[in-house]
């Protein structure tokens, strides 16, 4: 699980981080366990050391090969649609820089974790492994969820989708939740809650407009 790491870390930025929870929650966060979580994890570790005065504006921010950590806002929105109790499991398709990984383990979740760019899931172990090394991060295409370890009681798809991929469908337990942007255009969609019901078919929740880069897969983007 997760565990708050050993670092060196100034009052200025256990600070900022404090600004930002409270920023969360005036954006319209609710959910203490979200909140929490977000003040635990040190978003620090997932930037280069030469920008960390963008740390902890609520804004994304480029890692590298088309992609971004997103915007804290997002990360904490997701999160709070997926209503997830300490203990579940937790499929997410899209490691990138591993900052939302770390907030689902923070809420006490058993975290997988899928990522398409090898370069990037390397960066992202790298300081997983710092915060919780009961993190599993996989190398594949997201789009085929991880059926190995399924079902999985909630999954959260961190990049724009066409459609709904049927795998992640497939692999949600009954009364599960996934929670996927989805968009007729890759830079531009609406998030979705969908919950598993019983027959196989799901409810769905439509929660706004929302902009994620691309996802990539057989499902996906191509």
């Amino acid at each position: 699980m997760f565990t708050t790491p050993p670092i060196s870390e100034s009052p200025v930025m256990a600070g900022r981080r404090n600004q930002l929870v409270a920023e969360l929650r005036q954006k319209g966060i609710v959910d203490e366990q979200v909140l929490q979580a977000i003040g635990r994890v040190p978003r620090q570790l997932f930037f280069p050391k030469d920008f960390e005065q963008f740390v902890y504006r609520d804004a994304p921010f480029p890692i590298g090969h088309g992609q971004t950590i997103s915007q804290p806002y997002t990360v904490a929105f997701q999160s709070q649609l997926l209503q997830i109790k300490s203990g579940e499991k937790v499929l997410e398709i899209g490691t990138g820089s591993g900052y939302q990984a770390a907030v689902l383990s923070a809420m006490g979740a058993h975290v997988f974790t899928i990522e398409t760019v090898l370069p990037l899931l390397k960066e992202a172990l790298k300081v997983l492994k710092i915060l919780d090394n009961q993190i599993q991060c996989f190398h594949g295409d997201g789009t085929l969820g991880l059926p190995a370890s399924a079902p999985y009681d909630a999954i959260i798809v961190t990049a724009g989708a066409p459609e709904v991929p049927k795998n992640l469908i497939d692999q949600l337990k009954v009364g599960g939740k996934l929670v996927i942007p989805i968009g007729d255009k890759p830079d531009s969609q609406t998030m979705y809650r969908l919950t598993k019901n019983s027959d196989g078919s799901v409810n769905k929740e439509s929660f706004g407009p929302f902009r994620f880069v691309p996802l990539k897969g057989k499902e996906g983007w191509n």
